[in-house]
């Protein structure tokens, strides 16, 4: 289809902006219809804009959005100087008051203009467009400042049919409900696997095999989330549990490159999929980062506010090792800052997360492909990543639209799938252990054991299991036993 870029498009191309490009760009097309595919919107002719910064940033901001990080690169090749006399021609105009405030947050300097003292206060956010916070008026521009975060770290979630079906669905309510008929007894034995499952996941997804103290000592941590506000201390805290033995590695910041990929195994030269943020950039941003855990999120939805810090700070992997890790903590500590799991219980996400995980690496690549081609680099002699240009803005103003669906998706797994299995499991497993009571007097390890094993094998005990360990059982006894747990579990394992 014939079509002329507009908005960002046309914007990135006659400033040749150097920035990952977004989901979606816009054009003008000949006919009057609107058409959506392969990442453009085509626009109908009478949507076409004016041929110059105004026309094309009025087009922007009313119908793509907030691209926070476009928007900065944009007036740091325009200058002020243009950006005030777009405000003088217009002081009342909402647009241009709009951008007169992004241009002053986004850069820290401002322009030449006396305050406004003209036109009805609008809003920076389009809550109709993007998730936004309860708004703070700014009277030099005549504003509702509501963007989700500071200026250090704002990245922007766009509002889709999918997360508007997930919001409605009120799934910190289903939680509450999936819980309320099990006995407290039994929901402090969920509570406590649920924490090892989430914990061996989070281990698994890394492809690590870790001993048991190790998973149960990172339990233990994620069973505390949301309990200590994350700074670079807490920060530091966490990455200690998660190593355990720091012998080899560097713990805190990184003061090297980073990069997710492999090597050519010839010339050890690397191949990233994902660049990581800078050095130098690290201290900014982790406070940032810190900065939107102490406020806008607690304000936002709390899946889209998680999914905002857990994957900002997995695309900014600030330490050498252990990212991934506290990328997931960082899940559990905003959903258990909000209330939003029931009390004591911790969505074994992690859990969840690995049986999607392709799903998962789609979710994270979306971003991390789009923000390749905009990082200069070069090898370094150790087989690492030297970044070449000011990276910092990609990781603070990303979309993180596709991953706080992939969230939403993941713990509505939880709630409705891990929750209630997880209580039915126990249940039965609590009634084979009666029955066994019933049949035979053993100690709980060797019942835990021989549950093990009739769980391994589809309800029958192993001829060999039968011969050794649980040689002392007679036949009938086995029949019985055997009889207990296919009455409990018929099917599941056909």
């Amino acid at each position: 289809m014939t079509a002329t870029p507009a908005g960002y498009a046309a914007l990135i191309a006659a400033y040749d902006l150097r920035v990952p490009l977004p989901r979606n760009l816009s054009a003008i097309g000949g006919r009057h219809r609107f058409v959506e595919q392969d990442g453009w919107r085509i626009y109908s002719p009478r949507y076409k804009p004016a041929a110059s910064l105004e026309g094309h940033l009025t087009f922007a901001l009313k119908h793509e959005g907030l691209e926070l990080a476009i928007l900065k690169r944009l007036f740091a090749a325009t200058g002020p100087a243009p950006l005030a006399d777009l405000v003088r021609g217009k002081p009342t105009g909402s647009y241009a008051r709009r951008v007169w405030f992004l241009y002053e947050w986004l850069t820290g300097t401002r322009l030449d203009l006396p305050n406004a003292d003209r036109g009805a206060y609008a809003p920076i956010v389009d809550p109709k467009q993007q998730y936004a916070v309860p708004a703070t008026t700014s009277p030099r521009h005549r504003v509702k400042n509501n963007l989700p975060g500071p200026p250090a770290f704002c990245p922007m979630v766009f509002r889709t049919e999918a997360l508007e079906h997930f919001i409605t669905k009120d799934l910190q309510a289903r939680a509450q409900e999936a819980i309320a008929a099990v006995p407290s007894d039994l929901l402090a034995r969920i509570a406590a696997f649920l924490l090892l499952k989430d914990s061996r996941s989070s281990f698994a997804i890394e492809d690590e095999h870790s001993p048991q103290d190790r998973i149960q000592r990172w339990a233990r941590a994620i069973g505390q989330a949301g309990q200590q506000p994350i700074d670079h201390d807490e920060l530091l805290r966490l990455q200690r549990i998660v190593i355990g033995d720091a012998r080899f590695v560097h713990l805190g910041l990184r003061t090297g490159g980073g990069f997710v990929g492999q090597h050519d195994r010839a010339s050890r030269m690397p191949i990233p999929d994902h660049i990581s943020a800078r050095p130098d950039d690290l201290g900014s941003l982790t406070e940032g980062m810190a900065a939107f855990d102490r406020d806008a999120a607690l304000k936002l939805d709390p899946i889209v506010a998680a999914s905002v810090l857990a994957f900002g700070f997995v695309y900014v992997h600030p330490f050498d090792d252990g990212n991934g890790r506290l990328h997931r903590y960082l899940i559990h500590h905003v959903l258990a800052q909000r209330g939003f799991n029931p009390p004591g219980i911790a969505f074994p996400v992690s859990a969840a997360i690995l049986d999607r995980i392709e799903d998962y690496r789609t979710a994270l690549e979306d971003y991390s492909q789009r923000l390749l081609p905009s990082v200069q680099w070069e090898p370094t002699e150790h087989g690492n990543v030297r970044v070449l240009n000011d990276t910092g803005d990609f990781y603070r103003y990303f979309d993180a639209t596709p991953q706080t669906e992939f969230l939403y998706g993941s713990v509505q797994r939880t709630i409705e799938l891990d929750l209630p299995q997880e209580a039915e499991f126990l249940r039965r497993y609590d009634t084979i252990r009666n029955d066994l009571k019933l049949i035979v007097d053993m100690p709980d390890r060797l019942s835990d054991l021989l549950f093990r094993f009739l769980h391994q094998n589809g309800g029958t005990l192993p001829r060999r299991r039968r011969k050794r360990e649980f040689a002392a059982l007679t036949d009938a006894e086995v029949t019985r036993i055997e009889a207990s747990y296919r009455q409990e579990f018929a099917g599941e394992h056909c």
